[in-house]
């Protein structure tokens, strides 16, 4: 039998997945792939790499509870793709509106890998990095690992000082970005720094004011994706629109979240009229949004207003709930406290019974977008 040979200018993607791949999302891929008249191969990382998953799993537990244990695949891809000498790795929020073979003929010399630094994106390293918080990699050096060039020849070299890295960091209980932390730790100095239009966070692109689209790839990172109309939201709804996935299905489970959302809301309200009950309201809010928000909750002359300007206001709210004895409900109007609600656990009050998020309850007029990204990744 003939085997027929790829088509010029072919992509052949790997994707590396667990159990939960179900037979019918496979033949989407397959689908999709066939489409554009090219390749799809599908490794289940659970089966072929159970021992190395299980013990990535006891040596990181952290990342069972707040990660996919996929987001550590790319640190045992060298094994797993034993014949390949060399890949390009895509998160799955990545978009790519560039010829991808510009990336892939990039020269990165004799680096085992290439990747973007954070710091090309506008992301300040020494303070959302343990890494560099603690001098283990340099900021400037500290990089995205959602985009990677993989040299996969060499590294099959470092698999013993990937393993290092990674018992390394599995001590550090503080870190929060598990792969990342451990290929910046193990290539920091080793890695090719990539221009930064092969991975453009989408949220940096808009801080800088960007409405048009490039010849990019685009990472929507955090909570990049939302379904607010701008060029970017349209470029990743347009391509989900071309995938299998966007069908009559898709539709009624997009209805079902908002039914859910307009249920949980009206859940909420009834809380509400609960909550305040017997109490009065306070208010803790931000200096310049004291007026606003005394418009907004048509606030009484005689209900406490305390301004969010230092550490010591967060103090004067918990001395007033003290001396109120569950006879007083604060509404939190805050976003530059992010230990607040914390602080009054602490200290011995209830969320939703002696404080709310009040910050909830204004809409796009009064100044909060509507975040619909959990919208988004429930579809």
């Amino acid at each position: 039998m003939r085997i027929p040979l790829p088509p010029p200018n072919s992509v052949l993607i790997h994707i590396l997945h667990d159990n939960t791949l179900t037979l019918e999302n496979r033949d989407k891929f397959n689908l999709i792939a066939g489409r554009y008249n090219q390749q799809v191969k599908f490794y289940n990382v659970e089966k072929l790499c159970a021992d190395k998953i299980a013990e990535l799993k006891k040596l990181m537990p952290q990342i069972v509870n707040s990660f996919s244990i996929g987001a550590l695949y790319r640190l045992i891809m060298p094994q797993i793709l034993s014949n390949v000498s060399k890949i390009i790795y895509l998160d799955a929020d990545t978009i790519i509106t560039l010829d991808i073979n510009e990336l892939w003929q990039f020269e990165i010399g004799d680096a085992p890998i290439a990747a973007v630094t954070e710091k090309a994106n506008g992301v300040n390293s020494a303070n959302n990095f343990v890494m560099c918080r603690q001098g283990l990699v340099e900021v400037e050096n500290y990089f995205n690992s959602g985009v990677l060039v993989m040299n996969l020849e060499l590294m099959r070299n470092f698999k013993d000082a990937i393993k290092e890295s990674t018992v390394f960091v599995a001590t550090k209980t503080e870190c929060q970005h598990f792969d990342q932390d451990i290929l910046n730790h193990c290539f920091s100095e080793k890695y090719f720094k990539l221009p930064l239009k092969f991975n453009t966070f989408v949220g940096y692109a808009r801080y800088r004011g960007e409405n048009f689209i490039g010849k990019k790839i685009y990472h929507y990172a955090g909570r990049a994706n939302t379904l607010t109309d701008d060029n970017f939201n349209r470029l990743w709804i347009g391509y989900f629109m071309k995938t299998s996935w966007f069908d009559e299905e898709l539709f009624w489970s997009f209805y079902e979240k908002i039914r859910q959302i307009y249920i949980q809301q009206k859940v909420f309200a009834r809380r509400i009229t609960e909550i305040v009950t017997d109490k009065t309201r306070a208010f803790f809010v931000q200096p310049s949004g004291v007026e606003a928000i005394k418009k907004i909750f048509n606030v009484k002359p005689d209900e406490e207003f305390i301004s969010a300007d230092s550490s010591e206001s967060v103090k004067k709210m918990i001395e007033s709930l003290k001396k109120a004895e569950g006879k007083k409900v604060f509404f939190i109007l805050v976003n530059d406290f992010p230990a607040i609600f914390k602080e009054l656990n602490e200290a011995g009050f209830t969320f939703a019974k002696d404080f709310l998020n009040a910050v909830e309850f204004l809409s796009d007029a009064e100044g909060v977008p509507l975040d619909s990204h959990k919208l988004v990744m429930s579809l």
